[in-house]
Parts: C-alpha cells; sequence; structure tokens
C-alpha cells in the first residue's frame, strides 16, 4: 500500500466515525464536525446548549465509536479536586509493611466528558487545567502522564445560572473551541421523535482506535496554508483588540482581545477542517468557517455591547465582513 492510499485510508475512517455517530444523533451535523476538528486538532471543546439536545449522548456515542477508554465526570457543587485526579491510600505491601499507593481518577482516560463543568466551584474546575495544557497531572510532588490521545469535552448549561460558577477567562481559553448547539428544525426534529420513542436502538460499532487518531493529528500539521492566509488570520486576530485596531465596531464592543493562542487554534482547526473535506490546503472557507467557535470564548465583550443586546457572534461577524481577505485566488 503506497502512503497516499494510507493517508486515504485514515480519512475514510473520519466518515465512518460521522456515519457511525450519525445513527443516534439526529442533524447537528456542524456540531459533530466541530467536535472531530478539535479531536483531530490536538485540543478539547467545550459544549454548550439547553437542557435535552442530547449533548452527553453525543459525547458518549463519538466515543462508543472510537476504541478508546472513556469516563464521565458529574461535575457538582461538593466534587474535590482528589475526585478528578486521584488519591493515595494506604496499603499494606507485599513484604507486610504498610505504605501509600496512588490510586488514579477518573481523568485518566482517552476522552472525559465534564458533565455540567460550570456547576463546580473554582478550585476543582482549575484541577482540569494541568491535564488539559500539559497532557500530565501533578499529585504528591509526583508527574503523572496521561493517555495519548487525550481528549476532554465539557458541557455547560447557558439557561440556569443560580449554583453556577462561570468558568475563569484562564480556562476558557485553554478550551480549543467552544460549540453552541442550536435548537433541531422542523424535520430534524420529526426524525428525533420517530426514533426515540420505539422499541428499535442504534447500535454504535468502534470504527476508528488511538493510533489512527494520533496518525490523523500528525497529518494535520502536514496541511499546508499559504503565507497570505497566515496574515488574514494574524490581521484578524490583531483586530480584535480595542487598543490598536483600526476598526470602530472593535473599539466600541469589545473590552478585551485575543491573544496569539487564538491564531494558533484558528490555523490548527482549519488544517483539521481541510483535511476533513479531503483537501491538504487550507483555503479561506475553511478559516470563515471556524472563527466563530475558536473566537467566540475569547473576546470580552463590555457594557455598551451588553447594554445594545449585541452577542459576541455578531461582533465576530462584523470581524469576518472588514477584515479583508488576501486577493490572491486559492
Amino acid at each position: 500500500m503506497s502512503s497516499e492510499q494510507a493517508i486515504q485510508q485514515e480519512i475514510d475512517k473520519l466518515k465512518q466515525l460521522r456515519q457511525e455517530v450519525g445513527k443516534v444523533i439526529v442533524g447537528q451535523q456542524e456540531v459533530i464536525e466541530q467536535l472531530l476538528i478539535s479531536l483531530l486538532a490536538g485540543g478539547h471543546a467545550l459544549l454548550e446548549g439547553v437542557p435535552g439536545l442530547a449533548k452527553t449522548l453525543m459525547v458518549r456515542s463519538l466515543a462508543q465509536a472510537m476504541e478508546l477508554s472513556f469516563n464521565r465526570i458529574q461535575f457538582t457543587p461538593d466534587l474535590m479536586p482528589s475526585d478528578i485526579i486521584g488519591t493515595d491510600i494506604l496499603r499494606e505491601q507485599a513484604n507486610g509493611q504498610k505504605g501509600f499507593e496512588f490510586i488514579k481518577g477518573p481523568i485518566f482516560s482517552h476522552i472525559i466528558l465534564a458533565d455540567e463543568i460550570n456547576r463546580t466551584p473554582p478550585k476543582t474546575q482549575a484541577a482540569l487545567l494541568e491535564a488539559m495544557q500539559e497532557f500530565s497531572v501533578t499529585y504528591g510532588g509526583k508527574k503523572y502522564d496521561l493517555a495519548r490521545p487525550f481528549f476532554i469535552l465539557a458541557t455547560q448549561n447557558p439557561i440556569e445560572q443560580a449554583g453556577t460558577y462561570p468558568l475563569p477567562e484562564a480556562q476558557l481559553d485553554r478550551f480549543l473551541l467552544y460549540i453552541q448547539i442550536d435548537y433541531p428544525n422542523e424535520q430534524e426534529e420529526f426524525d428525533i421523535l420517530s426514533q426515540t420513542t420505539g422499541t428499535k436502538q442504534a447500535s454504535i460499532q468502534p470504527v476508528i482506535d488511538g493510533k489512527s487518531i494520533l496518525k490523523l493529528q500528525e497529518l494535520v500539521r502536514q496541511v499546508s496554508i499559504s503565507t497570505d492566509l497566515i496574515r488574514y488570520v494574524s490581521s484578524l486576530i490583531r483586530a480584535t483588540r480595542p487598543t490598536t485596531t483600526k476598526l470602530s465596531t472593535m473599539k466600541e464592543w469589545i473590552s478585551w482581545g485575543a491573544g496569539p493562542r487564538a491564531g494558533q487554534a484558528l490555523i490548527l482547526c482549519s488544517k483539521a477542517r481541510a483535511l476533513m473535506k479531503g483537501r491538504f490546503a487550507v483555503i479561506p472557507e475553511d478559516i470563515k468557517a471556524m472563527a466563530h467557535p475558536v473566537l467566540r470564548h475569547r473576546l470580552l465583550i463590555n457594557f455598551k455591547a451588553e447594554s445594545e443586546n449585541v452577542q459576541v457572534n455578531e461582533v465576530i461577524d462584523h470581524l469576518l465582513e472588514e477584515v479583508s481577505l488576501p486577493k490572491k485566488k486559492f
């Protein structure tokens, strides 16, 4: 088998993965695509949607379609960091003496569903920071590496704020994508009601393993992007900063703009999207498609925007309209 055929075989597995998830999840194609893009780019995703939109089912179905270990952590106000990372327990050793042994927590899995992450206090939320950034955890002065690939999918409910702890900007920035789930359209809702209220239950089969995902993550970084498009990404990111931007809308609505990490995320996600579409080069469409999930949690709108009921997605719409694309054809 040639290297081109091997690469195509790995890409075909992504199509199979989407098909398997589609057996259970009706519609939401863009959301599923963004979840896979986050996985391929080696990052983590934050899912936001009102109750009943199958956020948890979507993540669980994705995990079932991959031959990877999976753990669900239900975040609650009384959850402690040790409930996530693990803890030392006193045990009798083989020589008869007693000693402490580290018992790994649920974070030691390939895929983690952090359900309702905003329901737990900041101290416990912070326990995820090292794992998300360094792919390791430290306990008792000792470092423990996490399995690769490692992927955290966190969910939160946007409408119920009583008893919640909003994620601080530093932790939000650790999420590669902030994915918002909307209501299904009329046909999708009819299909959901038809398929989920009978006796027939769809069965998901694993179609891809961790080795293939790591190969695809390497392939993503090999996807090419022109210097013109890198400059375009840089222009988008720099235009969000109210102290230096030339755009009046950004000066008017933004109190804090995106940092260089946002540019890195936008390029990586654009490369992952290109690969999913069967291309080995980024085009402007990839960048525009990924701008909202990459930037919506990295821009802090000000009081004026809030008073005028301007949402962050509208700000990003204006950004894409006002920053010019390179004149070169792609």
